[in-house]
C-alpha cells in the first residue's frame, strides 16, 4: 500500500509533505503509486478539506477515521486543537492478494463469494490475514494503525511547535520531523 501524508495548516496551506510505501509484511517502505496519479495526490488530499469541515463540528473526535473515497483512494484525517489537520491518502496495492473491486466500493469485509482465496494461501491463513491490513484501508486494524500513526505524528508535531524558531502557519523543514513521520509510517503501516 502505498501513502501520501500531508499537514494542512489553518489557512488551508501545505505545511508538510511525505510518500511513503507500506513497511509491513515484506514491504520496503517505498511508494508506489503510478506515475500518471502521483500529481493528483495533492487535489485528493486538498479536496477533502471540505469534508474535514463539515465532519470537525459534528463530532468532538481528533481522528476521524476515513472521511473520503477517491476512487480506490481514502483518506483518513487527524485535527489538533489548533485546527491543524493531518490527512493521509491510502491506495491500496492492486497486486495485493485481497484487493477487489467489489472491496473497495464497501465498507465491510467482502462476501465468501468475493474473498474466495486460493489453495495456495489457505495454507498460510497466518500471512493472509496479516496482507489484509495491508490491502483493505477500512478494515478494523488498518483504522487501529492509522489513528496510532496519526497520534505519534501529533506528539512529533506538538514538540515541533514548541520550537521557538517555528512560527505558525510555516512550512516544517526540519529533517528531524520529518525522520519522525518516516520512524512511525514503518512503526505502524
Amino acid at each position: 500500500m502505498s501513502y501520501y501524508f500531508a499537514i494542512v495548516g489553518t489557512k488551508d496551506n501545505p505545511l508538510f509533505e511525505h510518500e511513503f510505501g507500506t513497511s509491513k509484511q515484506g514491504g520496503d517502505g517505498i511508494a508506489r503509486f503510478r506515475e500518471e496519479a502521483r500529481h493528483m495526490n495533492q487535489f485528493i488530499v486538498h479536496s477533502s478539506l471540505d469534508i474535514v469541515e463539515e465532519v470537525q463540528w459534528g463530532s468532538g473526535q481528533m481522528y476521524l477515521k476515513h472521511i473520503d473515497r477517491f476512487y480506490n483512494n481514502y483518506i483518513s484525517c487527524f485535527l489538533t486543537g489548533g485546527n491543524i489537520k493531518f490527512l493521509l491518502l491510502h491506495n491500496p496495492d492492486p497486486s495485493a492478494p485481497n484487493t477487489h473491486a467489489s472491496l473497495s466500493s464497501q465498507p465491510n469485509p467482502p462476501s465468501a463469494s468475493t474473498s474466495r482465496l486460493s489453495t495456495a494461501s489457505l495454507g498460510a491463513s497466518s500471512r493472509t490475514n496479516n496482507s489484509s491490513v495491508a490491502s483493505n484501508p477500512t478494515s478494523p486494524a488498518a483504522e487501529e494503525a492509522v489513528r496510532q500513526f496519526m497520534v505519534e505524528i501529533y506528539d512529533a508535531w506538538v514538540k515541533n511547535l514548541m520550537n521557538p524558531f517555528y512560527g505558525l502557519n510555516a512550512p516544517v523543514k526540519s529533517p528531524v520531523f520529518r525522520a519522525r513521520v518516516a520512524a512511525a509510517a514503518k512503526k505502524y503501516l
